[in-house]
């Protein structure tokens, strides 16, 4: 017989790293070609006007521009337009925001 209780070891104690998904990029900003703008799990949000979705789910852009995020039928997509195209769409809505040149 044993004079004290016997120390088991926790069930508990591991943990995964952290894999830093969500929204890379903010609508309205400047991205460069290959710029990461959404690493997800699954297509929560969708590849629009130049952008690509990687293997992995992640959206990147295929050309520099300014990021936006749009709705069409209900599903949220992502795309980059050239500056020049950004500001005749989209040119009220940032007119605070900097200038690109």
């Amino acid at each position: 017989m044993a004079t004290h209780k016997g120390q088991g070891s926790t069930q508990n104690g591991r943990d995964s790293r952290p894999k830093y998904l969500g929204v890379k990029v903010g609508d309205g900003q400047y991205v460069n070609a290959g710029n990461i703008l959404v690493r997800q799990r699954g297509t929560k949000i969708h590849a629009g006007y130049n952008v690509k979705k990687g293997g992995d789910d992640t959206l990147y852009a295929l050309s520099s521009g300014m990021v936006k995020f749009e709705r069409k039928k209900g599903k949220v997509f992502v795309s980059v337009y050239p500056v020049e195209e950004f500001n005749l769409y989209y040119g009220g809505k940032y007119a605070n925001s900097k200038p690109i040149s």
